[in-house]
């Protein structure tokens, strides 16, 4: 007895208990409620058993961490959620798929909660919830809280969801299809769901019962996905052919087309009966729920349904291009894959039962948030601002955020050792701070500690005044910190701080035309290291060196279906696929990836490819001249067969001109003036005036007086003067002056031969007198003096020449090639009037019994004895002991 005595009293406890649970509030017992999805793919039903427990069923949950518990709050914003309490001790920090499970409550009871929550207090997170009513709902109650039969239970459930269905099917392992049927309103209604990028669209429809073989050609499917902007759609398309859709020259319209699209307008709506309900992005998840009628009025491009038969079905999942200018639809891809993984068919009965989905979808990249890389080489710092929450990635969150970039609380990654410039515009009321609590607000608020590594109650301003804060990781600085505002929770995200990266890598970078693209180099002795990082989500990149894609060397980078990076080089000469030919340049260190839909390729190459006879040999890269770079991003880029498919869907405005050596950039300016006004001064200078000087002192000196020597010097340095203006002028335009190029080393050759001209002139020695054999120093000076203006001439005619070859491949001027004609009739002009000047002076020479004449030393008609580089042109008198010899003559007479 005495053993039986405590048990007795233990059964007699619980019994009270039991009875004390009954009478506490029971008004809800038998009442079911859908779970709200917040995060972590989040669904099920709560079913209230009695006054202390409840059950849910149907309950699939990612893992949260271990503080996640069931929770009581008085409403479903951060204030009220922080200030609730755990309902559990139940653990949820693993996967649960498809599970039924009974959760007792712990001191609390049903009217004290008005918010039944799944709760994370250690990353202030909610995953879902269920708002209990302070009355029970106007449904009669369950008449058994036991059994959980779907088509019983469905009928006590209030606060249905728009994410939970009567029925699911997989489709493939990251794709899943669910429904719900209404045959009294002849619709249904249904969910797509995918463990895909937002980049990709999902498709579904029912094929045409005409068919002998399951096709798409001809079906009727509905195309849903989210725009740039993360905003839900979905619309009612057409398949008449496997390609883009198209509209031909004769007005058919061909391909994967919206309804609206075959009959140029739906102002009605009887074409596209396709209606968005709901959509969201959660945890790299798309789901979308769209309502379609069973038998449309639409007879021409919709499939009646049947409800009751075996139907066949297609679904695809792809890539897709984003509307344009040409064609403001959205253009799916080729969905390409293997078949069951990325596309596929099979027979439904929408009237059957199904619900073969066990568990959530679990995507490897759950991150959804653009990704932010902050250089600190780059000269813009990064902009905070604040705005409206669209997208906040840990929901609840206040209604206003932090944006960096104008993107909406991004994620920003960071590198030891770099620092990173903050300007800080988001108002008088928010105080950016770089913290350890992912929470923000100031933690100490919360009675919590956190590490604080830069920012503070001073970090705020305004656009018109804003903050500048300076930020330098180093190496104690945590894999993982915060951004967030000192004075409101949860404004911000995270920071991640990783070791090294391209800025680490590379010596220079910029930002090209629109802050899209970022591109990174590091020249050497006879090759350059390039990188190129999207600062948007693409399915490829591409920057092309010059003026703008047709006639430009492309570089593209885009992972392919096996997920490995590629990066293949073009000779893009025309505006479609098939102006794109591939080339074979010599590319090394060659890496590409995408990380949260981002590209980043990098390559090695030469300067100058060590090739001829092919396109890519012109491919020439001197650091001396400014590189003309574009850009373009895509949907989908393939190595083999391109399409219009792979057209870009944006691309840079104008070419920006990247000064290699000086690691800056700045936007495209016009020198096709500046480069004329500098070639035409050189043609002045060494196609007229120098040429016009050394052809006087040749062939003039017969004529009487000084006036040929007058026109030498004039004429030599009035060229060497304008050669003079005419550097200056290219090298203040092109902020720099290099010798690399070819041009500029036939330019400056030939500019030190001709101001070596006006020294020699300087120190000319005294011509001997008629008769007197010259000195060594006047031999050598009138040798040094003829080579020197002849070469001078020379190269500085291979210097036009070359200018104009520069002109051409550089800048892609017009007429460059009527230019080099009309230069080379030029200089065969001078030189046939050298010929017949020389042919003159040799032919007077021989009249005149006088073969002294020379090359180098002249001849008996110069006239030395006037100084003319002496202001006052003495006079050098001679010695008449000094004159020739005289001969006499002596003739026979005649006798």
């Amino acid at each position: 007895m005495a053993a039986i005595l405590p048990l007795l009293i233990l059964l007699s406890i619980q019994a009270s208990m039991a009875e004390l649970c009954h009478r506490k509030n029971t008004t809800l017992a038998g009442f079911e409620f859908d779970l709200a999805m917040v995060q972590h793919q989040l669904r099920g039903i709560v079913r209230v058993l009695d006054g202390c427990s409840f059950s849910v069923r149907g309950f699939d949950l990612l893992p949260a961490s271990p503080a996640a518990r069931w929770w009581a709050a008085g409403g479903t914003d951060l204030h009220n959620l922080t200030l609730g309490s755990p309902v559990s001790d139940y653990l949820l920090n693993r996967t649960f798929s498809n599970e039924t499970l009974t959760i007792s409550l712990k001191n609390i009871s049903w009217d004290q909660i008005p918010v039944l929550a799944v709760w994370d207090p250690a990353t202030f997170s909610e995953l879902g919830h269920v708002l209990l009513p302070s009355v029970p709902p106007d449904l009669s109650p369950a008449p058994s809280p036991s059994p959980f039969s779907s088509s019983e239970a469905s009928k006590h459930r209030a606060n249905r969801q728009l994410t939970m269905f009567d029925n699911c099917r997989v489709l493939s392992p990251k794709y899943r299809l669910r429904w719900t049927l209404f045959p009294e309103t002849n619709s249904i209604e249904i969910g797509l769901e995918a463990a895909v990028a937002s980049q990709f669209y999902m498709a579904f429809g029912w094929a045409s019962p005409d068919s002998w073989s399951p096709s798409m050609i001809n079906s009727d499917v509905a195309i849903a996905g989210f725009t740039e902007e993360g905003t839900p759609f979905a619309e009612d398309y057409f398949i008449t052919q496997y390609s883009e859709c198209l509209l031909s020259k004769d007005g058919r319209v061909e391909g994967v087309c919206p309804d609206t699209i075959y009959e140029g307008s739906d102002p009605v709506g009887l074409v596209n009966n396709t209606e968005l309900v709901y959509g969201h992005r959660r945890d790299g998840v798309s789901f979308i729920r769209y309502h379609r009628p069973l038998v449309s009025p639409d007879e021409k491009y919709d499939v009646a349904v049947n409800f009751t038969q075996n139907m066949t079905v297609i679904w695809a999942l792809g890539l897709i291009r984003p509307p344009d200018s040409l064609r403001p639809y959205y253009l799916p891809q080729n969905h390409g894959g293997p078949k069951f993984d990325s596309f596929g068919y099979f027979t439904l009965n929408v009237s059957e039962k199904v619900d073969d989905c066990l568990g959530p979808l679990d995507a490897e990249d759950k991150e959804d948030q653009d990704l932010i890389t902050a250089d600190g080489k780059m000269e813009s710092p990064l902009v905070v601002s604040s705005g409206p929450a669209l997208h906040y990635p840990n929901p609840p969150n206040p209604s206003k955020v932090l944006y960096i970039n104008k993107k909406e609380a991004p994620m920003l990654r960071v590198e030891r050792g770099v620092p990173v410039k903050f300007s800080i515009q988001a108002g008088h009321g928010v105080a950016l701070y770089i913290t350890s609590d992912p929470i923000g607000g100031n933690a100490t608020m919360r009675n919590m500690s956190e590490v604080i590594y830069a920012g503070g109650p001073e970090a705020e301003g305004v656009p018109a005044s804003p903050s500048e804060l300076l930020w330098l990781p180093d190496r104690n600085t945590p894999d993982r910190v915060y951004y967030q505002s000192l004075f409101e929770p949860k404004m911000g995200w995270r920071v991640e701080v990783v070791d090294g990266g391209l800025t680490d890598m590379y010596n220079n970078s910029v930002l090209l035309d629109d802050q899209q693209v970022t591109l990174f180099w590091t020249l050497s002795k006879d090759s350059i290291s390039v990188a190129a990082r999207g600062e948007k989500k693409s399915g490829y990149l591409a920057i092309g060196f010059g003026s703008g894609m047709v006639n430009s060397f492309a570089y593209v980078g885009w992972v392919d279906e096996s997920g490995k990076g590629r990066v293949n080089t073009y000779w893009i000469d025309g505006k479609d696929a098939m102006s794109v030919h591939p080339t074979s340049e010599n590319l090394t260190y060659v890496r590409c990836k995408s990380e949260n839909g981002i590209i980043t390729f990098e390559f090695t190459r030469p300067l100058s490819p060590s090739c001829t006879g092919r396109k890519e040999c012109k491919n020439i890269i001197d650091p001396t001249t400014p590189l003309r770079v574009i850009w373009a991003m895509g949907a989908q880029w393939s190595e083999h067969s391109l399409s219009e498919r792979n057209m870009h869907s944006v691309t840079s405005n104008r070419p920006v001109r990247v000064l290699l050596m000086r690691g800056s950039a700045e936007a495209e300016q016009d020198l096709r003036p500046v480069l004329a006004v500098h070639g035409f001064m050189m043609f002045v200078a060494w196609g007229i005036l120098l040429p016009g000087g050394i052809l006087a002192a040749r062939y003039l000196k017969h004529v009487k007086g000084d006036g040929w020597f007058q026109l030498h010097v004039y004429m030599q340095y009035s060229g060497i003067a304008i050669i003079f203006l005419g550097i200056l002028f290219a090298a203040a335009e092109l902020r720099g002056f290099f010798l690399s190029s070819v041009h500029v080393k036939f330019g400056v050759t030939a500019t030190v031969l001709a101001f070596a001209q006006p020294v020699n002139a300087y120190l000319r020695p005294k011509r001997p007198a008629n008769g007197e054999v010259p000195t060594t120093k006047r031999v050598i000076w009138e040798y040094f003096h003829f080579i020197t203006g002849r070469c001078a001439i020379v190269v500085g005619v291979a210097a036009l020449f070359s200018g104009m070859k520069h002109l051409g491949s550089r800048y892609g001027s017009e007429n460059v090639d009527g230019l080099t004609w009309a230069l080379m009739l030029w200089v065969l002009i001078g030189a046939l009037l050298a010929m017949y000047l020389e042919y003159l002076s040799v032919k007077r020479a021989r009249d005149g019994n006088s073969f002294r004449g020379s090359w180098v030393l002249g001849n008996d008609e110069e006239d030395d004895s006037v100084d003319l580089l002496h202001p006052n042109r003495t006079h050098v008198e001679s010695d008449p002991n000094l004159s020739g010899r005289m001969e006499v003559q002596l003739e026979p007479l005649n006798r």
